[in-house]
Formats: structure tokens, C-alpha cells, sequence
């Protein structure tokens, strides 16, 4: 089943921030083909990483392009779950990206990521 609509992990906008040739970069390709969104932890990490006034403004351009998931308390509850598998598998990875993989799988939509080892580590999501 094709999804139309796919949520962002932070490595395909920060590869794509920072590549000279936008249009062969990853998320590039992804705007041709679906409607894209991010996490508002994805947001936190974007901004968070803005050095100066130019990575500012380039962060709040991309945003009024994107939809953006909340991290709200169905995402938290879907975040505990997948934090207590993780852990007690040995197998856990940073916070930040299981609140990302919560909300993709909470709005059962595929996540675009370029730090597939981290998400493939984590049942019931989809990846692209």
C-alpha cells in the first residue's frame, strides 16, 4: 500500500540543509512524492542546531512547508512502550528518537530516516 503522507526524521532535513545540490538530496525526493511532516521533536532538534540567523530562517521556511506532528500524551504513552521494549532487550536508543518513532507510529504513518540501524530496532514501524 502507497502512503501519501510520511513523517521526517531530523537526519534527512539536517542532509538536506546541508547539501550544496538540494534537489539531489533525500527529502528533495520525498516532496515530490508524499505530504511530509515532522515531529515537534524534530522541530525542537532543528532549532536547537541553528547556529546563527541564516540556519534560523532557513528552519522556518522549511516549517511553513511541513506539517507538524505534536508530541502530546498519545505519543508519550506509545513512547513509554516502545522505551520499555527497548530496554529490556538492550537494545535502547536516544530518547529523542523514540519520541519521533512514537509519533510516527501513533499516526501509523512510515518515517523517512537516514539512522535506519537506530529505528529498525523498534516493532510496529514502518520505514522508508
Amino acid at each position: 500500500m502507497e502512503h501519501s503522507r510520511v513523517l521526517i526524521d531530523t537526519s534527512v532535513i539536517i542532509a538536506y540543509l546541508r547539501k550544496q545540490k538540494k534537489e539531489k538530496s533525500e527529502f528533495w525526493s520525498l516532496i515530490q512524492k508524499y505530504e511530509c511532516a515532522i515531529s515537534t521533536i524534530t522541530l525542537f532538534e532543528l532549532h536547537s542546531g541553528a547556529k546563527n540567523t541564516h540556519q534560523r530562517e532557513d528552519v522556518e521556511t522549511l516549517k511553513a512547508y511541513l506539517e507538524i506532528v505534536p508530541f502530546d500524551t498519545l505519543q508519550a504513552k506509545q513512547a513509554s512502550i516502545i522505551f520499555q521494549i527497548l530496554k529490556k532487550s538492550n537494545k535502547l536508543i536516544e530518547f529523542r528518537d523514540i519520541f519521533i518513532a512514537s509519533c510516527a507510529i501513533s499516526q501509523n504513518i512510515p518515517l523517512a530516516t537516514l539512522n535506519r540501524d537506530h529505528f529498525e530496532r523498534i516493532d510496529n514501524i514502518k520505514l522508508l
